[in-house]
This record gives structure tokens, C-alpha cells and sequence, in this order.
């Protein structure tokens, strides 16, 4: 599967909207329509939630809205797991952990689009939220580490499969907000071990490969991974992660995408935008990378458009994230009528 760029539109999978006929008009409304994942619909609909069914050792408590892990329970379950090693079905997503997702399933639209998406939390970002019952993160445990990393990539490739079997143009990225942190001197878990770690992950799935965070990592790293897409929030980050002039090159001539994040979601930064502003950013950052060696043709034809990250705090509810998918669209096609792009 070839990947095409051109400027098309997608966004992280999560959106504030607690009506999911609602949501689903935002999803389909972009170029790559995605899996709009609801936490306020339900405790479920949460992306930390979906992925711990099955998971030994887990129970979800959706009174409280907490996950706790058990490290004796763990080792007591896990050879229900070793039963069912190579069963697709063991790591499905039951209707109960989203509803939303086998809505998005069931849509008859997703055979029409070149392109559809869903999306999974990754297993740092997991790994170091989930705590046992000592409060460690569980990515400290290196044989539930080791785990981890094995079950999560089960479950990606599967919600591939599912996807595929409707639009074979079908891929899943990997949400990481964690990978932020990793790389921070603070954490138990090296640098070093998790580069290691993380290209092993990458390397166990199917499909195009994905990443997508909101932070600012150390970028040379995500760049040099076997990706194909690389979706970073650019309004925040794009200053720095553009001087990675280098690392972009060589990942954008071995066919990677970049999902541009450049359209605020939050209230407060959307009000101070507009698209001739938002196109404006966007442009600079391309020019620099031009005049460092990276023609903006192959940028803009190796680029997808995206809001800068998703948002549930606004006190206006989903009013200002359809706004932002309107600016998005709007972006997106005055791009490429600019760029001649197909």
C-alpha cells in the first residue's frame, strides 16, 4: 500500500462529542476518516480503557473511572493468554469496550474513502500510566513489559485486520502521548532501552505504520524508526521539529508521511488564528526545510493536514473542534489548489 500525501485531512481519533451520530459527521468529514474515540460517551469509550481487555491482571473499575493492575493476578491469567496466542478473536474490541468503534465499523461510508484509520494508545504511553499495586508504573516490570509490548501489537494488528476487511487501504497509528517523557532523565526506563523496545514494537506490526503524539520528543528518534507516518502537533512543536533537517530528508525519501498538525483545537489559541494565519505557519515552516535541501513539492505531496492535537477541556463543549475541522478542510483545499495537487 502506497501512501499519498497531497495535503489530505485526518485527526487524532479523540473528540469531545458525547452524541455519536455527531461525532461520526466530523470523522467522515475529512479526507481520511477516522475512529472517533468518545470518552465522554463512557468510561469504555476511554483509549487507556479499550485496550486492557483481556489484559491479565487488569480490572477496569467504571464506577470510579480508575484501572488497577495486579501483579499476582497477572501471572494467575496469563496462561489464558498462552491459550489463546494466535486467536484473532481473543483480541478484538467487544462492543462493550466502544460501542463507537463498531459504529464506525458498521458504516457503509468507510468503502468509498481511499483511505481509513483507526487508532490504538501505544504501550509507553500505557505502560507508564498503569501502576501495580505498589503505584509503579507496570513499563517497570520488565517481564509485564515484555508482555505489553506482545499483547498491544496483537491487538493493532487486528483492528487492522477488521478495518482492511472493509477498505483494504486501511492502517492503525499508535497514539503516544508518553513518548514525551521517556526520554527524560526522571523516568526508570532508559533512553536506550526503550529505543531498543520501541523498534521492536514497530517492526511486529502489519500495515502502514504510525505514529502520532502531541509532545516534543526527541524527534530523531521517531524519524529513524521504521515509520510511515510520523503526525506531530507543529503548531506547538514545528520550530523545533523542523531543524531536524537531516532526519526529515532521509525519512521523507523513503516514502514517510507527515501529518501536519498546524489547526488549534483549544479554545483560547483558536480565537487568536485564522486560515490565512494557519496557512501562513505552515508555509514558513516548508520554506525553511526548502531552503535547507527539502523541496517544498515533495513536502507538500508527503503531507497530510491535521488539527494540532484533540481537546476536552473547552467550556463550549464541541463547538470550537468543529470550528477547528472547518478551518481544517478549508486549509487543506486552498493548499492544494495552490500546490496543483490531486
Amino acid at each position: 500500500m502506497k501512501l499519498k500525501g497531497n495535503c489530505m485531512t485526518t485527526a487524532m481519533g479523540i473528540l469531545p462529542h458525547k452524541d455519536i451520530e455527531e461525532a461520526m459527521k466530523i470523522a467522515f468529514s475529512v479526507d481520511i476518516p477516522f475512529w472517533p474515540q468518545l470518552p465522554h460517551v463512557n468510561f469504555y469509550e476511554d483509549m487507556y480503557v479499550q485496550v486492557t481487555e483481556n489484559f491479565p491482571g487488569i480490572t477496569v473499575d467504571d464506577v470510579n473511572y480508575k484501572i488497577f493492575f495486579d501483579t499476582a493476578r497477572f501471572y494467575e491469567e496469563l496462561p489464558l493468554y498462552v491459550e489463546n496466542y494466535d486467536n484473532d478473536d481473543f483480541y478484538r474490541i467487544a462492543g462493550k469496550y466502544s460501542a463507537v468503534y463498531h459504529r464506525f465499523l458498521s458504516d457503509p461510508r468507510l468503502k468509498n474513502y481511499d483511505i481509513i484509520r483507526g487508532q490504538s494508545i501505544g504501550p509507553i504511553s500505557f505502560g507508564l500510566k498503569i501502576a501495580d499495586e505498589n503505584k509503579r508504573p507496570i513499563i517497570y516490570n520488565d517481564e509485564v513489559k515484555s508482555f505489553l509490548y506482545e499483547f498491544m501489537a496483537k491487538k493493532i494488528n487486528v483492528e487492522r485486520r477488521e478495518l482492511a476487511a472493509i477498505n483494504p487501504n486501511a492502517f492503525v497509528w499508535i497514539d503516544e502521548p508518553g513518548l514525551s517523557f521517556i526520554f527524560g532523565s526522571f523516568t526508570g526506563y532508559t533512553a536506550e532501552v526503550a529505543k531498543k523496545d520501541y523498534k521492536a514494537f514497530i517492526d511486529q506490526l502489519e500495515g502502514p505504520k504510525g505514529v502520532h503524539l502531541c509532545g516534543n520528543p526527541d524527534w530523531s528518534f521517531l524519524l529513524e524508526l521504521n515509520l510511515d507516518i510520523l503526525s506531530i502537533d507543529v503548531l506547538s512543536n514545528g520550530p523545533i521539529f523542523i531543524k531536524y533537517v537531516d532526519q526529515i530528508k532521509n525519512f521523507l525519501n523513503n516514502g514517510g508521511i507527515i501529518s501536519w498538525g498546524i489547526v488549534p483545537t483549544l479554545t483560547e489559541e483558536f480565537v487568536q488564528e485564522s486560515i490565512d494565519s494557519l496557512i501562513t505557519k505552515m508555509e514558513e515552516m516548508w520554506n525553511y526545510l526548502d531552503a535547507h535541501g527539502i523541496p517544498k513539492e515533495q513536502v507538500v505531496r508527503q503531507a497530510w493536514i491535521a488539527p494540532a492535537r484533540c481537546c476536552l477541556v473547552n467550556v463550549d463543549g464541541n463547538e470550537t473542534v468543529e470550528k477547528a475541522f472547518n478551518y481544517l478542510n478549508e486549509v487543506s483545499r486552498q493548499l492544494k489548489e495552490k500546490y496543483a495537487l490531486g
